[in-house]
């Protein structure tokens, strides 16, 4: 899952960079090669919610013959009475299938008079008992500051009260 963390990380930022002018993000399916290449595939679809359940269902049957891989949507959570707009981030590495991982990274949009993006949550972490969870953070974080656009407005916009 470390591995699934730096990949989800990188793509974060670049979520971050999508969301951060105000622009819908479009679904995105990331992943690893063999040869530890990176690929992405957009997911577009008119319908938003057809494309994350198109990605779940890509993520979940690993036809793409992944190592390891993401899916990074725009979504809402509930922290305390507070609903939150969020990407989401779905993870899988496919060495341990079993191994089930989601974060959630809260932000406030643009149209509230000014975007922040809050602390990273936890929302699964499902039979990862071989995985450190602060090492998957490490690694998530590495890849965020491996987005050089993305990590600069990350860290500009950076608002941990939430």
């Amino acid at each position: 899952m470390i591995t699934a963390s730096e990949l989800a990380g990188m793509f974060a930022a670049h979520a971050v960079w999508c969301v951060s002018d105000g622009d819908t993000l479009i679904p995105m399916l990331v992943f690893t090669d063999e040869n530890g290449g990176r690929q992405m595939e957009r997911l577009a679809h008119d319908d938003l919610g057809a494309a994350v359940e198109y990605g779940r269902n890509k993520l979940a049957s690993n036809d793409m013959d992944a190592n390891d891989a993401a899916l990074i949507y725009d979504g809402r959570i509930t922290l305390g009475e507070e609903k939150l707009d969020a990407l989401i981030i779905e993870m899988r590495t496919y060495f341990s299938p079993a191994s089930v991982a989601a974060f959630a990274i809260p932000y406030t949009p643009k149209d509230s008079g000014r975007f922040r993006v809050h602390k990273p949550k936890v929302l699964a972490w499902d039979n990862c008992e071989d995985f450190d969870l602060d090492h998957a953070f490490e690694a998530f974080f590495a890849g965020v500051a491996g987005h050089e656009k993305g990590s600069a407005i990350w860290n500009h916009s950076l608002d941990e009260s939430k």
